[in-house]
């Protein structure tokens, strides 16, 4: 919790000052105190309490004007709240490694099988990006709420050689920059920027999905940089086992830069077994960087249900809001109560009362 008015908090020096002219007045009642020959005609004068009951009222009136001098500091507590303009850049690897058949059909089909679910359950005022990396990383569709274009697209998507997870960030911090004002693309400076404090993300999101690591361009720890320092947090998923399998993708699933050369995973023909191995430390930090999270997806239920736990997460984001106005009531409710009682406990008491209390 945080206080916009901290000076306020002098208010607290009223309590000390009450007690003291309470202290006060106190010793002047006693000091003109006049000697009466019964004290029975004393108790049926004055209404009687306990101790107790004079103390209550009195504490309650001074915890509501504490309260009170919190409220007037103007807390506020840092919440998370739905975002009702999220953007979300779905990142794609279509590194050669895709081809891996260790998750069946191979990784690439359920991959985009997954990445369509996700985009055909979100709501239809999220806008979703999408970006597919490589060797170079693309941005295949901006930000829109159009799904089917977003679900053509990914219809599209071939293997490459390469895997440029850095780059994949961004390109899609650069996306963001486009139709958020409150992100600079990745050419700006930012000078001293302080990176991902909590309460200060943007509602725009990066979800990174990819089977293995960076083999070019800029390192994805110096891209998470980038993202944190604009905001920006940057989800991670790995996908795959570490079983060796052959790589065979169809002929629409392979461009003619494969890393077997041209067309050397079409036709559902079938290369080695070799496994690009996941670098799950480096996703592991770039999620940790910019408040985002790492998940292991190693078939095809698991990725799933990643990405069908993501929206509540990325849905979220960090807020600060103002809670004076339940400091007020609070207070309020203190001070009423002490006031009630106060003036319950001083009513009159009835002849039966007196009675009472004179036999005693």
């Amino acid at each position: 919790m945080s206080l916009s008015w901290p000076w306020a908090l002098l208010a607290l020096l009223t309590v000390p000052l009450l007690l003291a002219v309470r202290w006060w007045m106190n010793r002047r009642r006693k000091r003109s105190a006049v000697v009466v020959s019964s004290v029975a005609l004393i108790r049926a004068a004055v209404p009687g309490r306990s101790s107790w009951r004079r103390r209550v009222p009195v504490w309650l009136f001074l915890g509501g004007l504490i309260v009170l001098a919190g409220g007037l500091a103007r807390p506020q507590a840092t919440v998370s709240v739905p975002s009702n303009n999220t953007s979300i850049l779905l990142a794609i690897d279509v590194s050669g490694s895709m081809c891996s058949t260790d998750i069946s059909p191979n990784r690439l089909t359920v991959a985009t099988e997954a990445a369509r679910n996700f985009i055909k359950k979100q709501s239809d005022g999220t806008q979703i990006g999408l970006v597919a990396f490589s060797g170079i990383a693309g941005l295949l569709v901006a930000p829109t709420t159009d799904k089917d274009s977003l679900l053509d697209a990914i219809d599209t998507l071939k293997t490459a050689r390469g895997t440029a997870i850095g780059q994949a960030i961004l390109t899609s911090i650069d996306a963001i920059a486009e139709h958020n004002p409150n992100v600079a693309k990745t050419g700006v400076d930012l000078g001293d920027a302080d990176p991902g404090t909590l309460g200060d993300y943007q509602p725009d999101t990066i979800v990174v999905l990819t089977d293995g690591s960076n083999t070019t361009g800029v390192d994805p720890e110096t891209a998470a940089e980038q993202a944190a320092a604009r905001k920006v947090r940057v989800f991670t998923i790995g996908f795959g086992t570490t079983t060796p399998a052959p790589m065979v993708c169809t002929a629409d699933q392979v461009s003619g830069d494969s890393f077997m050369g041209g067309g050397g995973f079409g036709g559902g023909r079938g290369g080695g077994g070799r496994n690009q191995q996941i670098d799950e430390d480096a996703l592991q930090n770039v999620a940790d960087t910019t408040g985002g999270r790492y998940f292991r997806a190693e078939d095809s239920d698991q990725l799933v249900d990643v990405l069908d736990d993501l929206p509540r997460e990325i849905g979220l984001h960090q807020q600060k809001v103002e809670i004076t106005v339940w400091f007020v009531l609070a207070a309020a409710l203190l001070v009423f109560t002490g006031v009630f009682l106060s003036m319950w406990w001083s009513q009159p008491r009835t002849p039966a009362q007196r009675a009472r209390t004179s036999a005693k």
